[in-house]
């Protein structure tokens, strides 16, 4: 490889999110650490599919895509690394849809999981994109001091607040910024 690849590719791999430089702090972990954050999860492996089956509905999980066997076991494991890292959460946020509850509920056993509208999915309507990315990033703004918050949500979601796209079950931690906006911090492997 010649000096001009080598800088470049060595340059590039320096801007990659998330990525700490050997010998770093992973800025994802510190900022968990210090709270005044969210953990930002895409929901855990579904059943196959793409969206829901036609006439699905909210209220009914039976008629949803749902978390398959090894998206409920990835979701406890997940929930498991967390705890045996030391970041305990004050509080626990879902999208209304079964896979997106169960995910926070198989992850965080014992602690509430409260609905938040701006988590719901815009998959089938793209046109509420910009309203719910806006609600959520104005709720992402009211997160206070060293507050820490789970939130569990759809790639849809995650794509328009971040630009990240996330596989099921992938996470990445998000700060307010001081402009009224969020910025990624860094994505986390929750597998460890």
């Amino acid at each position: 490889m010649n000096r001009r690849r080598f800088t470049f590719a060595a340059g590039a791999a320096l801007l990659v999110p998330g990525r700490a430089r050997p010998g770093t702090p992973d800025p994802a972990r510190a900022a968990l650490q210090s709270g005044g954050c969210a953990l930002l999860m895409r929901h855990a492996a579904t059943e196959p599919g793409i969206g829901d089956p036609p006439g699905y509905r909210l209220d009914t999980c039976g008629s949803q895509r749902n978390l398959s066997p090894a998206g409920r076991e990835q979701a406890r494991r997940a929930g498991a690394w967390l705890a045996q890292q030391g970041f305990v959460f004050d509080a626990v946020f879902s999208s209304r849809w079964c896979r997106c509850v169960d995910t926070a509920s198989l992850m965080f056993p014992g602690q509430p999981v409260e609905v938040l509208e701006a988590l719901n999915s815009f998959f089938e309507n793209g046109s509420a994109r910009e309203r719910q990315t806006g609600a959520l990033r104005s709720w992402l703004g009211t997160l206070e001091g060293s507050r820490r918050v789970a939130l569990v949500t759809h790639q849809v979601n995650i794509l328009a607040l971040t630009g990240d796209n996330l596989a099921m079950g992938g996470a990445v931690v998000v700060q307010p910024d001081r402009r009224g906006g969020v910025r990624s911090v860094g994505r986390l492997d929750l597998a460890g």
